[in-house]
């Protein structure tokens, strides 16, 4: 890498090492039962509340969205993490003792950080794929006073999509003051760090709570975090083994058996890597390791550290409420007064996590609000002896009762611990609900969903002719379904180890609370592979009606799938330790060890021929800025997207050409964060909910750059408040009749390079 980009990777760091600092003590109390005590959850967590804030006071218009504002917030929310510790000064003087843990992790993040900025380097464009409309939230967000951030592409209108983490991008490249056509890849790398080192948490942490009454071995835990961060941050899935046949068709993928078997092409240039994602047709299922080579910051991608936050918080509850205290309480207090197992205070913090989920990548709160369900059933179940032994009612199993003139019956109601469990799991779980409503509220109050029921899959002719019952639709021809073997492919690599795991529990008398753990995790991963076989959510798309439901679902699964198969590894591997040394207890010992290092290494091969592919052999260094592109694709555009970030404050409307998605359209108010009329059509179209709202504008701008009347232009642009129109090669392209006399009446330019002019409106 260059100095200028090695300072500028730093200098992110810098600004995410002190919001962390800031954050350490709210931290340490969250992930206390933590052998590194959550320390690289800390940066994260300042991130969020800091962002959550400023988004709030941004949306009531009470401050606005500057760097100074946001470091004011920052120390506010800094001083008030520090006074959450009990005994203050003494309980930080105390984890003196962690130094060596938090410097090893602070290394391991920087590296991360390092590796894959490096990477990016070597295509760092910020072109192509979806990554016009990220940039876009990213600019708009970076030009805003106040809060929500303008549309690019359709003004006046406030985006409506899931964008908090494209706010938090924003908020980072104010504090480090670097241009944004440089932290769009550092964020993206700053991800892929976030996603190394919190995996590397979580399995190390699982290793330790696995040996809890052993002296853990530091190798093997360090060991056990580095294969659980491989599998979620680098491994594909087991279509990588196509790679060694010869290439199907693309849209026709055939079970791998069935083509000619060539081991000695591999690596080879016909295996292309974007079929691993998209091997069932009409669908999406990716993985982590293909969205970091794409590059596209997606809100799937954006909250992939907020879900391995909320895995480790539900984790650190587990484990916490594992061992408990109420057998040795001499106190008075009866359990059945203590409402909440989990303190409110985190069960409010529960909520407002799936909140920022949400408004970061929406299926995502879902997702994990139905886990912390879950966990929430396994810590209140824990206490089910406690609420028998105080409550002293364990044979009250229903009453007789007779009334005259009829027989004597029996009326069964519930025993009064089961009353009191289930109000008080209820009253939990109503909290984080209540919570994850109050803290969405501000962002609802500009966000339209764009889905329009949930439909169902393969469903009999009649029960089509009805069209909708309530959510449901039932929609002619939708029947998709994934094949077997498809399934296999995808997912067979998790669930051998899934499978290994059943048989152990089933034979163990006593599971570990890491067990119970991961067990949810593949139960949640397993519902979310299942679904979209039998739903999908309606969204625009007619061929690919469950791609969305699909890729949404699975990606999550993935991740799920992939922290399972870390702790199942180890676990399996520690337990044929325990056994002793007969000749059949060593070939199964052997034959795991083979198998398990053959798709382990299987897996882990994707990155090679995914990373080689995009980024070109690592043959030509660009440096971080994506935009340098622009000099060679559109020079002249670029002087004049130049100029405009340099010269023109706010975010004042900008008339450009309209296009379709995907493409080059939008190229400028992309790149600039200035709001234009139309830009990418099927984009708003989703967005917006109905094709006929941003359809006319089609025509609309057709006619300001074609029309020679200038009272007509002058009408639609004042209609779209338009103070600067933009000519350049995508203009010329689009429209061949196009009239730049009216614009010269209309206003004059105050930019010029070759063809390209910038007009600003009188």
């Amino acid at each position: 890498m260059n100095p200028s980009d090695v300072i500028a990777v730093l200098q992110w760091w810098s600004v995410l090492f002190v919001l962390g600092l800031g954050f350490v003590p709210l931290t340490f109390r969250l992930f206390d039962s933590f052998f590194d005590k959550g320390y690289i959850f800390s940066k994260l967590i300042g991130m969020l509340l800091t962002g959550y804030l400023m988004f709030v006071l941004g949306v009531l218009h009470l401050v606005p969205f500057t760097t100074v504002a946001i470091m004011s917030v920052f120390l506010v929310l800094a001083v008030g993490s520090f006074f959450i510790l009990p005994a203050k000064w003494k309980t930080l003087f105390a984890l003196k003792r962690f130094w060596f843990i938090f410097v090893c992790e602070e290394i391991l993040f920087l590296c991360a950080l390092f590796l894959w900025a490096f990477i990016h380097s070597y295509a760092p464009d910020i072109h192509g794929l979806e990554k016009y409309m990220d940039y876009g939230f990213v600019n708009s967000f970076l030009r805003s006073e106040y809060l929500p951030a303008k549309d690019m592409w359709f003004t006046p209108f406030a985006i409506n999509y899931y964008y908090f983490g494209h706010l938090l991008t924003a908020m980072l490249t104010k504090l480090s003051g670097i241009s944004s056509t440089i932290t769009f890849n550092l964020m993206l790398s700053t991800i892929f760090a976030f996603c190394f080192t919190q995996t590397f948490s979580i399995g190390a942490n699982l290793y330790t709570f696995l040996r809890t009454n052993e002296r853990v071995s530091v190798l093997k835990r360090t060991l056990t975090g580095v294969l659980t961060a491989c599998l979620v941050t680098l491994a594909g899935n087991l279509h990588i083994v196509y790679a060694f046949f010869k290439p199907y068709k693309t849209d026709n993928p055939v079970p791998f058996w069935q083509l000619q078997f060539a081991p000695f092409d591999f690596p080879n240039n016909s295996y292309w890597y974007p079929n691993a994602t998209r091997f069932i047709d009409h669908t999406i299922h990716e993985f982590p390791i293909y969205s970091w080579v794409v590059a596209d910051l997606h809100g799937h991608v954006l909250d992939i550290p907020f879900v391995l936050l909320i895995l480790a918080l539900f984790l650190s509850l587990i484990i916490a409420h594992t061992q408990p205290k109420l057998e040795d309480d001499q106190s008075d207090e009866n359990i059945v007064n203590k409402t909440f197992q989990v303190h409110p205070l985190l069960l409010l913090f529960i909520g407002l996590l799936l909140a920022c989920m949400y408004m970061t990548n929406a299926w995502d709160g879902a997702i994990y609000l139905l886990l912390a369900v879950l966990v929430l059933v396994y810590i209140h179940g824990l206490k089910i002896p406690f609420y028998k032994k105080r409550l002293g009612k364990e044979e009250d199993d229903g009453v007789e009762i007779i009334r005259k003139n009829e027989p004597k019956k029996r009326l069964w109601k519930p025993k009064e611990w089961q009353v009191i469990w289930g109000r008080d799991l209820l009253l939990s779980i109503l909290m984080i609900t209540a919570g994850f409503f109050i803290f969405t509220t501000p962002y609802n109050i500009n966000f339209k969903p764009f889905v329009s029921g949930i439909g169902v899959l393969c469903m009999p002719d009649f029960l089509n002719s009805i069209g909708k019952i309530g959510p449901f639709l039932f929609e002619a021809d939708h029947c998709q379904r994934s094949l077997w073997w498809q399934l296999l492919i995808l997912y067979g690599f998790f669930y051998f180890f899934v499978v290994i795991f059943a048989i152990q529990i089933l034979r163990s008398k006593r599971q570990t609370p890491t067990d119970v753990f991961v067990l949810l995790l593949i139960i949640l991963a397993t519902f979310l592979i299942i679904v979209p076989e039998f739903f999908y959510v309606k969204d625009i798309y007619p061929a690919h009606y469950r791609a969305n439901t699909m890729f949404k679902m699975v990606f999550q699964a993935f991740i799920l799938l992939s922290i399972s198969t870390g702790y199942i590894i180890v676990k399996t591997f520690s337990e044929m330790q325990l056994r002793d040394g007969r000749p059949l207890n060593r070939i199964k010992e052997l034959a795991f060890f083979i198998t398990t290092l053959l798709i382990v290494s299987l897996v882990l091969t994707y990155p090679y021929l995914a990373v080689k592919s995009y980024y070109g052999d690592f043959k030509m260094y660009k440096g971080l800025d994506g935009l340098t592109y622009l000099k060679t694709l559109y020079p002249a555009d670029y002087e004049g997207i130049a100029w405009l970030n340099d010269n023109v404050t706010g975010q004042p409307v900008i008339l450009e050409a309209q296009g379709d998605s995907y493409t080059d359209y939008g190229r400028v108010s992309a790149n600039t964060g200035l709001p234009t009329v139309l830009g990418w059509t099927v984009h708003e179209w989703l967005w917006r909910g109905s094709y006929s709202i941003p359809s006319p504008r089609i025509e609309q701008i057709k006619t300001l750059y074609e029309t020679s009347n200038t009272q007509t232009a002058s009408s639609l642009l004042k209609q779209y408040n338009v103070e600067y129109v933009f000519i350049g090669t995508m203009e010329y392209q689009k429209y061949p009749n196009l009239n730049e006399a009216k614009f010269q009446q209309l206003g004059k330019i105050v930019f010029q390079k070759d063809n390209t002019k910038i007009y600003k409106l009188n």
